[in-house]
């Protein structure tokens, strides 16, 4: 299993937010590619970024640090927020970026996530970010009708290989993510499954590695010292 460590972008810094709230934020560091760079030297094997001001508003503010932790760094970075657009997915793909996450626009454009899928391949990623077992868009700002559930079979279809599931509820509260929801998700499709959300104790990642999840992202907890990278990656989570 992989694990992701995190790093969240507002405003140029690297932050975390509460439940997705955006009123709710700690900042982290003013620098995220040197916060890349510390990841890669603890023998991080991916990372994964969020343009959480693109996530809010659609365009991608971020993408200029987003760019430079990718040119700079050594391992994969995949990219979320506020993708939606061709070009973007382009531009991103052309600095360096391992995989780009589709969300918002998965949910309100299947036409353009139809196109990104053909176009890229594997390269995209669709994240499912869910409330109560719907799916939230907009930075989370927003919560649709459509069933997560019901959405993982639809993205299986259009031939996504790859999704990231986060339950909002659980993200940033340290309470463990929510098992029996990623465990249905995992059991209910053939795609690649990151769980995202509440994961904040070894034990938390060892049961989700024995629910065969393909990656785990972690963020809180690795930067307010409740898990030790480090000591993770002694356990062979993830090959480096």
């Amino acid at each position: 299993m992989i694990l992701f460590p995190a790093i969240d972008i507002r405003g140029g810094n690297c932050v975390r937010l509460i439940q997705g709230d955006y009123n709710k934020e700690k900042i982290y560091g003013n620098s995220p590619t040197d916060m890349a760079l510390q990841w890669e030297k603890k023998r991080a094997a991916y990372l994964h970024t969020v343009d959480l001001d693109g996530a809010k508003t659609g365009d991608s503010l971020n993408q200029d640090a987003i760019k430079a932790i990718a040119k700079q760094t050594e391992i994969p970075v995949q990219v979320g927020g506020g993708i939606r657009s061709l070009d973007t997915i382009e531009d991103y793909l052309a600095a360096g970026i391992a995989r780009v996450i589709i969300g918002t626009a998965a949910i309100n454009d299947k036409a353009f996530l139809k196109e990104a899928v053909e176009k890229f391949g594997s390269r995209i990623a669709v994240s499912i970010d869910a409330r109560n077992g719907y799916v939230a868009t907009d930075g989370w700002t927003e919560t649709s009708t459509v069933k997560a559930i019901d959405l993982v079979a639809e993205l299986e279809q259009i031939g996504v290989k790859t999704i990231v599931y986060t339950d909002i509820m659980k993200d940033g509260m340290m309470q463990g993510p929510n098992f029996e929801e990623l465990q249905a998700v995992n059991e209910a499709t053939s795609m690649d499954v990151i769980a995202s959300g509440g994961v904040s104790t070894e034990e938390d990642i060892r049961k989700l590695k024995s629910l065969n999840m393909y990656g785990a992202i972690i963020g809180k907890a690795l930067y307010d010292g409740t898990l030790n990278f480090e000591s993770l990656t002694e356990e062979n989570f993830y090959a480096r």
